[in-house]
């Protein structure tokens, strides 16, 4: 069995806001994937069991509200005998802009109050994907933000973002972090995924720049190799020649 857990609030006031990213995405693993159940009151909150691939999975929504996460959490956890690399938790995170993800494991809470409650109830070592939002700018109005909804703009990049997510979940059921990760990146920014060309190694000289002796022959051996200067043999110049190297008429 392995646990996919999105954060977020419960009711409908808090439905659209960005610090429910998690529930959303949850949603929509629950939505695509037609071998779920329906959602059901368990663990002090909102489960559907399901597949995702070949593994058997928990989708979990807390109905504790975000600072009281790990109570939920580490109910289904214990229940179901689990590891904490056996729990994905999916959430909101200020410091990516928005439509960027991070897979991470392990680590600690940032300041989100659901990771927050989450590790003081099974600890650190479970792994988290984390959906940026963006940050508003000022830590005072951080708040606010986070309990604000999303606005009809962020509709280009949220609906694709989360269609992603349900589409590729078997990975993430599979615990394979880094193949999930990938297949996003290819899917939401498929310029990264093309490889700039290799430079030609043939380079061309600048006018009048004299080529570069053979590797492994010097200069000296080069102009010993160079064919003969001609040498004029009568006139001035040949008269002064004779002379400088005592050469005969």
């Amino acid at each position: 069995m392995k646990l996919i857990v999105g954060l977020g609030n419960p009711g409908a006031k808090y439905a659209g806001n960005r610090h429910n990213i998690g529930f959303m995405a949850v949603d929509e693993i629950h939505r695509r994937h037609s071998g779920f159940q329906p959602w059901r009151a368990r663990f002090q909150g909102q489960v559907s069991e399901g597949r995702l691939g070949a593994e058997k999975v928990l989708l979990l929504k807390p109905n504790t509200y975000m600072n009281e996460s790990g109570r939920a959490v580490g109910e289904a956890m214990r229940f179901f005998k689990l590891e904490p690399e056996d729990i994905v938790v999916l959430y909101d995170e200020l410091d990516l802009p928005p439509a960027k993800f991070r897979m991470k494991k392990g680590g600690g809470h940032g300041g989100h109050n659901g990771l927050r409650s989450i590790t003081a109830h099974i600890g650190a070592d479970y792994r988290r994907l984390r959906l940026g939002i963006g940050h508003p700018g000022d830590k005072k109005l951080v708040s606010n933000y986070v309990l604000g909804d999303f606005a009809k703009a962020d509709r280009d990049w949220l609906e694709p973002l989360l269609t992603e997510i349900a589409d590729q979940a078997d990975l993430l059921a599979e615990g394979k972090d880094s193949q999930f990760a990938n297949k996003l990146t290819l899917a939401l920014e498929p310029d990264k995924a093309q490889r700039k060309p290799k430079p030609s190694a043939e380079v061309k000289k600048p006018a009048g720049q004299k080529s570069a002796p053979p590797k492994g022959q010097s200069h000296i051996r080069q102009a010993r190799q160079a064919k003969p200067v001609s040498v004029p043999k009568s006139g001035p110049m040949a008269d002064m020649l004779k002379k400088l190297l005592g050469g005969k008429d």
